[in-house]
């Protein structure tokens, strides 16, 4: 037996199903080669900016060195205040001071609530201002630590050692005072004699800083630096910024300036600097809280400022385009439909002149210039337009550029004229309430790039 194929029978339902698949097929490829138009609603918004920055702690700063060499031990805690003559350090010139110490019988130390406060005030400033990036901080904060408790131990010694002193038949120990009344503090950098006008960029290169600590009970020939004063309250810090930005901080005079070691704030006095190194820097003055900062000499602080507010938009939506600019005289306000229009000459087909009135759209007026910003669409260059109630004629021919987005509230691209006051990497804050530009709630473009001028939109 023999097989045959059976024949093909194409009905109308076959074809009305073929037609819609391939015009199926034929949308959906469409859809993905075309540009799609996404509309951005206009809302109003503020940007925050970016306002942290690591400055450089500048302070009146002493050196004292040790007078005679031997063991020195410490008995001002580091950031506290002395007064002019108050002891601040003995040294233990023979090396004995310990062993007889070890001797006697000096009972617990116990510390007072004012110590427990102090040394809880401490760990939680370091825990607050720690950073992973900058580990080294956790040395400076051990150190200080290990000089606090030695104090704390040497106050309670003192008597001792006075006793000592008096049975020993030898002047083994040597009373050192502070000069002038300061904040006490056991570390240099070599930056103690640095000013706002020395700061460079190089100073920010923390492979080259070093901060040598001074530690109780260690040795120190005569001539060595043994502790640090800072003698007046009035400090400042100095940041590296933008020409730009510095130059709005330094119009505002003060700034409020929150540190973030321990999120305290105070007011700053700025002063814009422009050094040896063609850098700019902010100089922010302070007359107080020095005594809490006196053992940082690298410290990280937020500028408080009021944020830029008005119309938010994505810098996507934002596009150029160039107009004619015509004087003012030559626009007639007020047209057939409520709107402006100018007079352009023309030549009629007998070669007589003549003249037409063609309703314009205003993009922006410039109240310093008395000219309007109209669409190249409409005029030529070259062109002759009347003014108003005169036969004096101007020629279209200076063009300019504006700043805008495409509004389509109409359901067409329209452009509207913004005045950007400030901006990031993603978004813009322009300024509301202007004539010809956009207003809250307004529909535009969320890619520029998407769109021409005039473009019908279908949502």
């Amino acid at each position: 037996m023999k097989k045959y194929r059976k024949p093909l029978n194409l009905n109308i339902g076959m074809l009305i199903f073929a037609v819609i698949f391939f015009y199926v097929v034929v949308c959906v490829i469409l859809y993905f080669q075309t540009s799609h138009i996404v509309r951005y609603e206009v809302k109003e918004g503020s940007l925050a900016t970016d306002t942290v920055y690591r400055g450089v702690a500048l302070r009146d700063e002493t050196v004292v060195c040790a007078e005679t060499a031997g063991y020195v031990n410490y008995y001002a805690r580091e950031g506290e205040r002395v007064a002019k003559n108050n002891l601040v350090y003995i040294v233990d010139e023979t090396g004995r001071l310990n062993e007889e110490l070890e001797n006697l019988s000096l009972g617990e130390n116990s510390l007072s609530d004012r110590e427990l406060m102090d040394f809880r005030s401490e760990i939680v400033n370091f825990v607050h201002g720690f950073r992973p990036e900058q580990y080294d901080s956790t040395y400076d904060f051990k150190y200080s630590m290990k000089n606090t408790v030695l104090k704390l131990a040497n106050t309670n010694m003192l008597q001792s050692v006075s006793d000592l002193s008096g049975t020993t038949g030898g002047n083994i120990v040597n009373y050192f005072h502070a000069p002038d009344t300061g904040i006490v503090t056991y570390w240099t950098d070599g930056y103690e004699s640095l000013t706002a006008q020395d700061v460079t960029e190089d100073l920010w290169d923390d492979t080259a800083y070093e901060k040598k600590l001074m530690m109780g009970n260690s040795l120190v020939a005569a001539g060595d630096a043994v502790y640090k004063l800072a003698t007046s309250e009035n400090w400042s810090i100095v940041i590296p910024v933008e020409p730009d930005r510095g130059a709005q901080l330094q119009e505002e005079g003060f700034v409020k300036v929150r540190f973030l070691k321990n999120q305290y704030e105070s007011w700053g006095e700025t002063k814009l600097l422009t050094n040896g190194d063609g850098n700019t820097y902010l100089q922010l003055s302070f007359t107080n809280s020095m005594v809490t900062f006196a053992t940082d000499r690298f410290l990280d602080v937020e500028l408080i400022v009021e944020d830029e507010t008005g119309l938010k938009i994505p810098k996507s939506s934002i596009v150029q385009k160039e107009f004619f600019l015509i004087p003012e005289e030559y626009v007639i306000p007020g047209g057939n439909n409520g709107g402006d229009s100018i007079m352009r000459q023309t030549v009629l087909e007998d070669g007589t002149i003549s003249s037409e009135v063609l309703e314009i759209e205003v993009y922006y007026f410039d109240d310093e210039t008395k000219e309007y910003y109209l669409d190249s669409s409409i005029l030529n260059s070259g062109d002759n337009i009347y003014k108003l109630d005169s036969q004096e004629t101007f020629t279209v021919s200076k063009r300019a550029t504006l700043t805008g987005v495409y509004n389509i509230n109409k359901g067409y691209a329209d452009f509207k004229q913004i005045t950007i006051l400030y901006e990031n990497d993603e978004y813009a804050i322009v300024e509301p309430n202007m004539k010809y530009s956009l207003s809250v709630y307004d529909y535009i473009v969320l890619n520029a790039e998407t769109v021409k001028d005039d473009q019908l939109i279908r949502q």
